[in-house]
């Protein structure tokens, strides 16, 4: 079995649901997925249904898209699946890593998240971006997730 390239695992104190929602419902995706200055909410557009197109775009500018895919699976409130892509590379299935999010109840009130992004090794400019970026928008949604508010946005650059 391959190892993947990528794995994320964290545990919040929320409910299966409401990670879930937090990972389709853009008002929500808004405050805690972030770009690299203050300026850059991002959110992930799509209707989640499996064959479904979906689009990482800017929060304030749909028509500034940075990644695209496809959903492979969706079984509220466990397991979404998706490709990832650059939108040059949408139509070269090659190009397509993977992301496989993961949500496991652990008891009361306690969620186990984890999220698995395969199929990097050939492009590891995409490894090194994605490497740094989900660990910041996964500490963020723990933390908008726990306290009902996001961390402090970076800084504005340039």
């Amino acid at each position: 079995m391959k190892k993947p390239d990528f794995v994320y695992v964290t545990y919040i104190a929320t409910t299966p649901e409401k990670v879930w929602q937090a990972f389709v419902d853009t008002n929500v995706m808004a405050q805690y997925w972030v770009g690299s200055t203050a300026a850059c909410a991002r959110v992930n557009v799509s209707d989640w249904k499996p064959g479904s197109k979906w689009e990482h775009q800017h929060a304030d500018d749909a028509s500034a898209v940075d990644i695209v895919g496809k959903v492979v699976e969706s079984n509220p409130p466990r397991r979404l699946v998706f490709t990832w892509a650059r939108p040059t590379d949408a139509e070269d299935e090659s190009k397509h890593s993977r992301v496989a999010i993961d949500i496991e109840p652990q008891g009361d009130g306690l969620v186990r998240l984890t999220v698995t992004h395969e199929d990097l090794a050939r492009d590891p400019q995409m490894l090194a971006g994605i490497s740094g970026g989900w660990p910041k928008v996964l500490s963020n949604l723990k933390t908008l997730l726990e306290t009902g508010r996001a961390l402090p946005r970076p800084p504005s650059v340039g």
